[in-house]
C-alpha cells in the first residue's frame, strides 16, 4: 500500500526535488491563501519542474456562481460583480488550491474542495440530488482487478460515486491491455494501480486513494477491507484469480459488504447483497461449498471448471464458448473488448450508486446483452418495402 502524500502549508518543501517515477501517485495540494504554500508554488515554477501551468480559476468561479444562481442570467459585468461578491473581493491568485501533478509536470489552479465538487458534479443534478452527491462522496469503494476494474473505478470517480477508493492489482500495464484500458504507449510497464490512481486524481485531485500493488493476498486482504473506523462500503471485484474472487466474497460476507462483478461477456453483472443477506451463498450458490482454501488447492482443470460454473457456462456468449477451448492453443487468454469493458464500467457505477443511496437493488445476475438489445429486429418497426 502507498501512503498518502501530505498536503497543506509547507508540504512541498519536504518533497523537493519531486520524483516522477511510479512511486508518485497523487498530487500535492497547496492552498493559494497560505503564504508558505504560495512560496512553494513559486519555488516549483522557478525550479523548471513545471512543464504546464493551468490557471483558469476565474472561469471556474464564473461557473460556480452560475451553479449557485441558475435563475439569474449572469453575464458580463453582472457576472463579474457576482464573482467579486462571492469571493469578498479577494485576489484570484490567492483563491483556491494549486494541484501539483509531478508525473506530468502540470500545476493546476482549482477551486477549494467543496466548491470544486459542487461545480464538477453540477450536471449530475436532476438525476443525483446535492444531498445524495454529498452522501456518495463520503463513501469508500474497493476495486479488485484493474483491467475491467479500471473502467469501473474511473466511471465511479467521474460520477462522484464515492470519494475514497482502495485499488488492488499486482500487474503492470502491457501492450495487450491497450485494447481495453484507456492508457497510452508511454504508460507501458506502469503498475495498473498507479495508472488508475493517477487517472482518477486528474479527474478529482481531492480524492482519497489507497493502493495495494501486490493485489490481495492472505496477508493483506483483511487490511484491504479496513479497520472498523475506515470500512469499505462496497466492493467491485474484477480479478481473474479464483482464490482472490472467492476470498474477497468470504471477507465481504463476513463484513456485510455488497459485491459487484462485471464479467465482460453479454453485459453480465453480478450483484451480491451481503449487507442485506449475511448468509447468502457465494456466487449465488454456483461455486458450491468450496472455500477459498479449497479453491487454492484445485488442479488446473478443476480450477477452469470452477470458473465456468461460477460464470454459468451455459449462458456464455457463443464467441466466448468457442474461445474457451482455444485458450493456450490459438488464444493466449480470455478475449475482452473495449466496448464490453466500457459497458461494464457503466453497469457497475450505476448499480453502485443506487445501492449506496439505499435504492432497492436485490441480489442477482443481470444481463445487458447488446447483441440482443441492439439488432433484434421488430418487424413492426421496419418500414414497408425496406430492404431486409
Amino acid at each position: 500500500m502507498i501512503n498518502s502524500i501530505p498536503e497543506g502549508p509547507g508540504a512541498l518543501r519536504h518533497l523537493m526535488p519531486m520524483p516522477r517515477g511510479p512511486e508518485v501517485v497523487r498530487p500535492t495540494l497547496l492552498r493559494a491563501s497560505e503564504e508558505d504554500d504560495r512560496a512553494a508554488v513559486d519555488a516549483l515554477l522557478a525550479s523548471g519542474s513545471v512543464r504546464e501551468r493551468h490557471d483558469r480559476i476565474d472561469e471556474q468561479l464564473a461557473e460556480l456562481v452560475r451553479c449557485l444562481r441558475p435563475h439569474d442570467a449572469l453575464a458580463g459585468s453582472r457576472l463579474e460583480r457576482a464573482v467579486a461578491e462571492f469571493t469578498g473581493g479577494a485576489e484570484l491568485s490567492r483563491y483556491g488550491t494549486w494541484a501539483w501533478y509531478p508525473w506530468s509536470g502540470r500545476l493546476v489552479h482549482v477551486l477549494p474542495r467543496e466548491e470544486f465538487r459542487r461545480v464538477r458534479t453540477d450536471r449530475n443534478r436532476g438525476k443525483i440530488a446535492i444531498a445524495e452527491q454529498q452522501s456518495l462522496l463520503a463513501r469508500r469503494i474497493g476495486v479488485v482487478g484493474l483491467s475491467v476494474g479500471n473502467s469501473a473505478a474511473l466511471t465511479c470517480a467521474m460520477e462522484g460515486v464515492a470519494g475514497s477508493f482502495r485499488l488492488a492489482d499486482f500487474d503492470t500495464l502491457g501492450l495487450s491491455n491497450l485494447n481495453r484500458l484507456r492508457a497510452g504507449v508511454h504508460h507501458l510497464g506502469l503498475p495498473k494501480t498507479v495508472l488508475c490512481a493517477r487517472q482518477m486524481y486528474e479527474i478529482d485531485p481531492y480524492l482519497d486513494i489507497e493502493l495495494w500493488h501486490e493485489g490481495l493476498t492472505e496477508d493483506t486482504i483483511d487490511a484491504f477491507f479496513g479497520a472498523p473506523d475506515r470500512p469499505l462500503d462496497l466492493v467491485i471485484e474484477e480479478c481473474d484469480t479464483p482464490w482472490v474472487k472467492t476470498a474477497t466474497r468470504e471477507h465481504a460476507r463476513r463484513r456485510g459488504v455488497p459485491v459487484l462483478m462485471d464479467t465482460n461477456d453479454r453485459g453480465l453483472l453480478d450483484v451480491e447483497r451481503f449487507d442485506l443477506e449475511p448468509d447468502r451463498p457465494l456466487f449465488h450458490g454456483r461455486g458450491g461449498d468450496l472455500s477459498s482454501e479449497d479453491v487454492r488447492r484445485l488442479a488446473p482443470a478443476d480450477t477452469l471448471a470452477y470458473l465456468l460454473r461460477v460464470c454459468d457456462e451455459s449462458r456464455l456468449s457463443p464467441a466466448m464458448k468457442d474461445a474457451i477451448g482455444q485458450i493456450g492453443h490459438t488464444l493466449s487468454s480470455w478475449p475482452q473488448l473495449a466496448s464490453g469493458v466500457t459497458l461494464g464500467g457503466a453497469l457497475v457505477t450505476d448499480t453502485a450508486r443506487r445501492i449506496l443511496l439505499g435504492s432497492p437493488v436485490p441480489s442477482g445476475r443481470y444481463y445487458a446483452d447488446l447483441e440482443r438489445l441492439v439488432g433484434a429486429i421488430d418487424p413492426e418497426l421496419v418500414p414497408a418495402g425496406a430492404a431486409g
